[in-house]
């Protein structure tokens, strides 16, 4: 590798790299031009085939040329036509409501099919790795069911309430963009498994993973588009006024109080725990076991300074539970769970949290396993609109894995060595101080590893306003990130990058390969001797100058609609570029 050096045109490129970007620039205007085009003749069909209604049942022939004209936005546009066209009551409507919520309907069968047909493999006897594999396949699969039977119930409003609008549309896309990630994390977990399960497991999701992504796609394509241009579906689409969310609305006055003031004005939990047996109880995992299920009223945890050793798993049942303790290397929950001793870096998480709603406050996370155990998660979190402030993160490989969903972090310590903060949520890290340590032996450090497999899911890592400087006096050499997926998406912006940074600012998956042109990384207005990016890879998927236009993309407000659930009271964030 070559060194760190300084340079004297600190913060612009050079002309052989401004005149590669400018025609990488031009060839993706031509691309979103024709793309464009294509999917406007694709919407017309789509329109002509709905609006086109005659009184009595409509022919099969028009039923379908509808399915096919919402089939051609997927990636699977046979599967797409030959799973909706053969279901029940299919052959009834041209509807692209009812045709979407039919494609949602087959998508359930083929996960639960898929489940079933991997609750009956063979193991090999006492291969405990396969097993963790197939154990959380189970679970991956359970969660995927459940995104899908939500976007359903979003697809059925109360009566007087709007069948979709912008914030549904958003909805429906983050839980199928999760179910996508759900079937990906359940491959992953094959990783250093031998024998053929994998392939049959793969076999046994081929239906299931097509069909969750055409339902994805259409709900990107078809109905996103219809409601951009205000195309009526059978109510008037209502726009979205993005409201404040000075606080969610299940925090009651007291506890607004208590956040406001903080823990030490005596904000009252509904239960504390402490290790030297002060608290009513002396784990986490035990307070966690006392949340009722699916409460829509917050149920507050205090966790006293201490150790907790100890693997905490918030159930998807558990919802908006807050949780705080007193300060981020004073209240920490540590394990070592790693995958060299057979566990699936999915589960090797010292806390784990699907329940949506989930916040924590100056608390610390740890995987005390070391950098020769590889993957070993500090906390991995599949809550949608979970919130995470003040809080650490220390590990060395897979430190923080942001699985899916919508997720922000705001004024947090993040340490670790390859692939530290990973995932395939659309999460954004603001204030933080991310830390690179030293890594083993020729190892290299790599910040991030987003996993966005599908085109339509709108997942990504977006770091604003964070700095990055080593954790420890370290050799290792440290990059920004490499794309785990084919439509891997990194943002990094307005941050203060250390000298630690190599020139080159990037790795690929694979030395010596290059990704994907379908990846999108890029960096905005980056200050600090590492944001130089004269000598950055010259990837066709990378820029290396983000507009503010397509940085704005990567906001709270409009990446990930922070300002409709982030407690602003609680958590101060940056909306906008600012």
């Amino acid at each position: 590798m070559d060194a760190i050096k300084s340079f004297k045109g600190y913060g612009k490129i050079s002309e052989i790299a401004d005149r590669q970007f400018r025609r990488t620039t031009r060839r993706r205007l031509v691309l979103i031009a024709a793309s464009a085009v294509v999917f406007l003749v694709i919407l017309i069909a789509v329109v002509a085939a709905v609006s086109k209604r005659a009184d009595g049942p409509p022919s099969a022939a028009s039923v379908a040329d509808s399915i096919r004209a919402m089939c051609s936005v997927t990636r699977y546009p046979s599967s797409c036509f030959s799973s909706i066209s053969s279901a029940k009551g299919a052959n009834q409507t041209r509807d692209p409501e009812e045709l979407f919520k039919t494609s949602l309907t087959v998508a359930v069968d083929a996960v639960a099919a898929a489940s079933s047909a991997a609750a009956g493999f063979q193991l090999p006897a006492n291969d405990k790795r396969l097993a963790a594999a197939l154990r959380n396949c189970g679970v991956l699969f359970d969660s995927a069911i459940g995104h899908l039977n939500d976007s359903l119930s979003l697809m059925t409003p109360a009566p007087g309430e709007p069948l979709l609008n912008a914030s549904k549309i958003d909805d429906l896309r983050t839980w199928l963009s999760a179910a996508v990630t759900d079937h990906e994390a359940c491959l992953d977990g094959f990783e250093g498994t031998t024998g053929s399960l994998r392939d049959k497991m793969e076999e046994a999701m081929a239906n299931s993973t097509e069909y969750v992504s055409n339902s994805l796609a259409i709900a990107t394509g078809i109905i996103g588009v219809m409601e951009t241009l205000n195309f009526r579906l059978h109510r008037k689409l209502l726009s979205l006024s993005f409201s404040s969310a000075r606080y969610p609305r299940w925090i009651s006055g007291e506890q607004r109080r208590g956040l406001q003031q903080g823990a030490a004005a005596g904000w009252k939990p509904n239960v504390t725990v402490a290790v030297d047996g002060s608290g009513q109880v002396k784990s986490i995992m035990e307070a966690i076991d006392l949340v009722p299920q699916k409460s829509a009223e917050a149920f507050v945890i205090y966790v006293k300074e201490g150790v907790y050793e100890e693997n905490v798993v918030v159930e998807k049942n558990k919802w908006n539970v807050i949780m705080y303790g007193d300060g981020m290397y004073k209240s920490m929950v540590e394990g070592k769970l790693n995958f060299v001793d057979g566990t699936p870096t999915f589960s090797t998480a010292t806390f784990s949290v699907a329940g949506k709603g989930f916040m924590a406050i100056d608390m610390g996370f740890k995987n005390s396993a070391g950098p020769e155990k590889h993957q070993a998660v500090a906390l991995r979190s599949s809550a949608d609109r979970s919130v995470f402030f003040r809080c650490s993160f220390d590990g060395y490989q897979d430190t923080l894995y942001a699985h899916s969903l919508r997720q922000f972090y705001r004024d947090c310590d993040v340490a670790g060595t390859v692939d530290f903060i990973l995932g395939d949520a659309a999460v954004i890290f603001q204030g933080c101080k991310i830390l690179p340590r030293q890594a083993l032996p020729n190892q290299q450090n790599t910040i991030t590893a987003q996993g966005k497999s599908d085109p339509n899911e709108n997942t990504g890592i977006s770091i604003q306003g964070c700095v990055v400087r080593p954790f420890d006096d370290m050799t290792s050499p440290t990059y920004l990130g490499r794309p785990w997926k084919d439509y891997s998406t990194t943002i990094i912006m307005q941050s203060e990058l250390g000298s630690v940074v190599k020139p080159a600012g990037w790795l690929p998956w694979e030395v010596g390969t290059e990704p994907p042109s379908t990846i999108t990384y890029a960096e905005y207005e980056n200050t600090g001797p590492g944001s130089s990016v004269a000598r950055r890879v010259k990837w066709p998927g990378y820029n290396p100058l983000l507009s503010t236009t397509e940085a704005s993309k990567y906001t709270v407000e409009s990446f990930i609609k922070g300002g409709e659930w982030i407690p602003a009271n609680v958590v101060q964030f940056q909306s906008s570029l600012g």
